[in-house]
């Protein structure tokens, strides 16, 4: 039997080639991380981080919340339950003080850790335990306090947020210094919750009235939607963990802007989450920066990165 004729041995010889110097490379040496001798500070740790992937996003960050309050733009922090929970309040009260956010708004468990932290200086149940026995989120004073001041604050027409920081900031709370909405209350700056009726534990109790719950955080609605309506042309917009409610209501609040004729792009759109969800990627990111402007999304626990941002942007602001 003939044999098989062999095909022929592809020639390696007559690749088109280019000299590495040429070539465009994504990475090169004076992006990458600087050792930090002891003693150093924290500006020059900072400054040391390779500016590579998250590090060069976390620099972008820094650089755009300081460059917006350097030209009067705002900076607005739509902030989950679980950022109050993991102990950075003082940071979001400190940047509130020195005046890097101008507005915050938060769900609403926003204002029941807020309110719980500001009256007894501890927040948090164990869900599991108190669910077994229907114990679960029946603390008398949070839900009679906070019901209490939503529905006074509704019928003087004040947003959610206004009211519960009112409370706060004139009652007797032994560490109101941690809370959020009482440092808006005292700076004038908008605080603004947002609030699903039925996914708070101060809407299992008689003393909620849905009709002042809904008027109020409708109220806020509007004034998160007048602070949106400046980010153009340079403003910040922060999503710290909120998975749902706050990137639906920042989006409604874009289109809003938009139909009234508010020129809201050109600005930059920062997610931090532990893991990517839908509505922060599609809402707060992609959708709104669609005409202009850059988006960030860092992935990591909040304990970690807000630290390093508030740090990072207090420097620089100093």
């Amino acid at each position: 039997m003939q044999r098989p004729i062999a095909p022929p041995t592809i020639d390696l010889k007559r690749l088109a080639r280019y000299s590495l110097a040429s070539r465009k490379s994504k990475v090169a040496w004076d992006a990458f991380a600087k050792t930090t001798p002891r003693g150093a500070s924290f500006r020059a740790f900072f400054d040391g981080l390779p500016k590579i992937l998250a590090g060069e996003s976390l620099h972008r960050l820094v650089e755009a919340i300081v460059q917006a309050r350097r030209r009067g733009k705002p900076v607005i922090l739509l902030l989950g339950a679980h950022v109050l929970k993991v102990g950075l309040s003082p940071l979001i009260v400190d940047w509130i003080e020195r005046g890097v956010v101008t507005a915050a708004a938060a769900n609403g468990a926003g204002i029941i850790h807020d309110f719980e932290l500001a009256y007894q200086g501890k927040t948090s149940e164990e869900v599991a335990e108190a669910l077994a026995d229907g114990s679960f989120g029946m603390a008398r004073e949070t839900a009679d306090l906070l019901n209490g001041a939503i529905g006074q604050g509704a019928k003087e027409k004040l947003g959610l947020g206004e009211s519960v920081g009112r409370l706060i900031e004139k009652g007797r709370f032994r560490f109101k210094k941690l809370s959020l909405f009482a440092a808006c209350w005292r700076k004038k700056i908008p605080a603004t919750v947002h609030v699903a009726i039925g996914t708070d534990i101060i809407h299992q109790h008689p003393s909620c009235d849905g009709s002042a719950v809904g008027a109020a955080s409708l109220t806020d609605f509007r004034k998160l939607t007048q602070a949106v309506s400046g980010l153009g042309g340079g403003g910040v917009v922060l999503n710290i963990g909120s998975a749902v409610i706050l990137p639906e209501v920042f989006l409604k609040a874009v289109s809003t802007c938009r139909n009234l004729g508010f020129t809201v792009k050109d600005f930059t759109a920062a997610n931090l989450d532990m893991i990517q969800h839908y509505r922060p990627h599609q809402n707060i990111l992609l959708r709104p920066t669609a005409l202009g402007g850059q988006r960030i999304n860092l992935i990591g626990h909040h304990e970690i990165l807000v630290p390093l941002l508030h740090a990072a942007v207090n420097e620089r602001l100093k």
